[in-house]
């Protein structure tokens, strides 16, 4: 029972990394795709106010996973030293970027770092998880951790799959945000990123058998339920494709786009691990093999559960304080308030 539910922490404090600072990241791309500097601006500034606790989420997934399941760690680390090692510090130019751009505006080479780290966090993040979905030897860690762990083209394609992935996020949520020119930009690319996404994660999704163990769909059971985690996760992607263009400005037509690309993303993630459960890390490490002693897990489960809620209210007040849009400027086709007589400035 506590392996289980350790498992289940495990996995929430992984989605809810994906899916919030996968926004982050996919918004820091999306500046290096931006011509206009004031746009690019608008980008890093709708981020800034909560990407530290976006951030928080991988510190409880490494603690979790690091006292849980600790055999499962200390395979992972080996074989996926390098692209682990690019992501943490692009994850660091990531948070003095964000900072010394909001200290000294424009600031234009902080905005770029921002934007050259967080796409090197993102396929680093994609390349790490490539690696790991395929068959790992937990003795030949030493040797694995001198290259760039188990590499390999599928790891590659689960990078850029990844990048694709947090693009197509950053442009929800900047549509989401945003008003004028931003958001009919946002529109348009976030549409374009989304099919390339559909598109990489199903190449991925069918390299998986050549790449690694086959998935556990021996029971009926299990391929109905990975079976219909997959058509939810089409829905979701579908409805993402369907609202992305559409042009009326309402709470519906802003929101549906990251609403469908979340609920994509977290039934993918179920799907993978309902095939691949108990098998924890391919071919043979299972949940129960991997686990803790039974007292450190309910010992640093209660430190854990006590800090999950905490870090989760700060997103919510995070949000919340900052909620509504930024004024980005008129539609497409319509004058700037510079060029509008009687009028000098604009905010909402």
């Amino acid at each position: 029972m506590i392996t289980t539910l350790w498992l289940a922490v495990v996995v929430l404090c992984l989605l809810m990394y994906v899916v919030l600072d996968g926004y982050d990241l996919g918004v820091g791309v999306a500046t290096l795709l931006e011509r206009d500097a004031a746009h690019r601006r608008h980008l890093l500034e709708s981020v800034a106010v909560g990407w530290d606790g976006n951030e928080t989420w991988l510190i409880l997934l490494g603690v979790a996973l690091w006292s849980g399941f600790p055999q499962a760690f200390g395979t992972i680390l080996p074989h996926a030293y390098l692209p682990v090692i690019v992501m943490l510090f692009a994850l660091i130019v990531r948070g003095v970027s964000v900072e010394m751009a909001s200290q000294a505006p424009p600031a234009r080479h902080w905005t770029t770092a921002f934007g050259v780290a967080s796409l090197l966090a993102s396929f680093a993040q994609g390349f790490t998880l490539g690696t790991l979905t395929c068959a790992l030897n937990p003795h030949d860690g030493a040797s694995a951790g001198t290259a760039f762990g188990a590499f390999s083209w599928f790891s590659a394609l689960t990078g850029v799959t990844v990048t694709a992935a947090y693009t197509a996020l950053g442009y929800a949520y900047t549509k989401q945000k945003s008003s004028g020119r931003l958001r009919a930009s946002a529109a348009h690319n976030g549409l374009i990123a989304t099919a390339v996404t559909i598109g990489l994660s199903t190449a991925a999704l069918f390299a998986i058998e050549t790449t690694s163990t086959p998935l556990n769909l021996t029971s009926p059971g299990r391929a109905f339920a990975f079976g219909g985690l997959l058509l939810f996760a089409a829905a979701g992607a579908a409805t993402s494709l369907t609202t992305f263009p559409w042009r009326q400005q309402t709470d519906a037509a802003d929101t549906m786009p990251i609403s469908g690309l979340i609920a994509t993303v977290v039934a993918l993630f179920l799907a993978i691990g309902v095939a691949r459960y108990p098998v924890l890390m391919p071919p043979d490490l299972t949940v129960d093999g991997a686990a803790a002693p039974h007292n450190t897990m309910v010992f640093i489960l209660v430190g854990i559960g006590l800090n999950m809620p905490l870090v989760l209210a700060y997103n919510v007040f995070a949000h919340r304080a900052f909620a509504g849009k930024l004024d980005t400027g008129p539609p497409p086709g319509e004058p700037s308030t510079a060029d509008r007589p009687g009028i000098t400035g604009a905010h909402k």
